[in-house]
């Protein structure tokens, strides 16, 4: 597989890591001791904890920015584009996602720890961007 393929491929074991680590275990831990129902977790509020809350807003932004990475992987497999640029920025999207959110989720959130953790999430829409930089110029 092409190295875009294999970190889009992280990137969604990523986002599964972010739900079953940190928002799986405080819930299925407050089921299991009964200090809360199975039905006690709605979507509408996020309720719990700080780390808690971070951890769900940390999985969301996995979850915002994977189509887009997933459609800018298609379309790059699909053209057959590929390079050590190609390679590399996948690579850096990848590292960058991860890093961001072990940020979300290790840190309370600060103007400096946003600040950081900004940067990263930054870094992703740069390599978004010039990823499909890419493909525009050599699609044609």
């Amino acid at each position: 597989m092409a190295v875009p393929v294999w970190a889009l491929l992280g990137f969604a074991a990523w986002t599964v890591a972010v739900l079953l680590f940190p928002v799986g275990i405080y819930r299925w831990s407050r089921i299991l001791t009964g200090r809360a129902s199975i039905r006690s977790f709605r979507a509408d509020v996020v309720e719990g904890e700080d780390w808690y809350k971070r951890a769900m807003r940390a999985h969301a932004n996995c979850i915002e920015n994977l189509p887009v990475f997933a459609a800018i992987v298609l379309i790059l497999h699909i053209a057959e584009i590929t390079s050590a640029t190609v390679d590399a920025l996948a690579g850096m999207i990848l590292g960058a996602r991860i890093v961001q959110s072990l940020i979300h989720l290790s840190f309370v959130q600060t103007n400096t720890v946003v600040s950081v953790r900004f940067t990263f999430f930054l870094a992703q829409i740069v390599g978004f961007l010039w990823l499909i930089a890419i493909i525009v110029v050599e699609g044609r």
